[in-house]
């Protein structure tokens, strides 16, 4: 079955039945990814161009390896060394890596709605690998695949969003997602750091991560973006690590499993100790194997639709 769009530029613009699909795709993918011969033939005749104009390490990586694996060739294109630094917009950008005959665009924006106009004037379809503070799908779908395969389903899981709410495209993605697969979600932070208009998305709000953390069945820890912030919202790090990290005293009191996540990169010792990054109860290396198969699953079925 294909998907019911063209493009991935979020997951606001998808449906249930999408997640579901790409959950049921990366099942099958994963297996694969853990065989001795890891490739399959699936995208052979593809050809995908990652656009990143902003700096990435893990999502580039992890789409780089999921297109070698279904056996596409591969354009990388990075802005800090191209003719964007010479002030050619995104559109001329694009249109000449497209007269190369590029049948989908993988792309990471520092501006908000980036890869949507993109979907609006060129025929290539997109994967949107980051816009902003807007989105950021594939993570949000890794990390609902990641839960899924922890607790079984999402139907009913309480999953706690701790950290800079305001900032994170990695927080709207996620709560589009475990709203659109029934799961309860709640965001904690300083009140600063979360959104006025957070309500008006079905979520739940709080300040106080000791009562969070009892709250919820997982936790996915996010880091202070200091990179989008252009004043300060609070007084310094050490504060905030004293109200907002996460670490063993505070899980060992909590008296009960915790799942605990982070998309990286972690900034330890601020929002997480490493005492905790490192533990059994997280799942954070999990995370990193299981993008490689839900960008693998989002890419084989979106070529479907081409």
């Amino acid at each position: 079955m294909p998907l019911s769009t063209r493009h991935l530029l979020g997951i606001k613009y998808i449906e249930r039945e999408d997640i579901e699909q790409i959950f049921e795709t990366a099942d099958n993918f994963k297996e694969v990814i853990n065989r001795p011969i890891k490739k399959v033939p699936s995208l052979r005749d593809i050809t995908i161009a990652n656009l990143f104009f902003e700096n990435s390490t893990r999502t580039r990586l992890s789409f780089e390896l999921a297109e070698k694996r279904l056996s596409a060739d591969t354009i990388n294109f990075s802005a800090g060394s191209s003719s964007v630094k010479k002030g050619e917009t995104l559109l001329d950008t694009v249109n000449n890596i497209l007269a190369m005959k590029v049948d989908m665009v993988v792309m990471r924006h520092p501006m908000p709605g980036a890869p949507v106009f993109l979907g609006k004037h060129i025929q290539a379809q997109i994967v949107n690998a980051g816009d902003g503070t807007h989105e950021h799908p594939t993570q949000a779908l890794l990390d609902g695949f990641s839960l899924r395969e922890k607790f079984g389903e999402l139907k009913g899981l309480r999953v706690a969003i701790v950290g800079d709410i305001l900032h994170s495209r990695v927080a709207l993605s996620n709560i589009f997602l475990l709203n659109k697969m029934g799961a309860e979600v709640r965001v904690c932070g300083p009140p600063t750091l979360i959104p006025k208009y957070i309500h008006s998305l079905g979520v739940g709000v709080s300040y106080d991560l000791r009562q969070t953390l009892q709250w919820c069945d997982a936790a996915n820890m996010l880091r202070i973006q200091l990179e989008r912030q252009d004043i300060k919202y609070f007084p310094s790090l050490r504060e905030y690590s004293l109200l907002y990290q996460l670490n063993m005293p505070l899980l060992e009191q909590l008296g009960k499993p915790l799942v605990i996540m982070h998309p990286g990169p972690i900034n330890r010792g601020v929002e997480i100790t490493s005492e905790v990054a490192d533990s059994e109860q997280a799942i954070i290396l999990e995370q990193v194997e299981n993008g490689v198969a839900v960008r693998m699953a989002v890419l084989y079925l979106l070529a479907g639709m081409g």
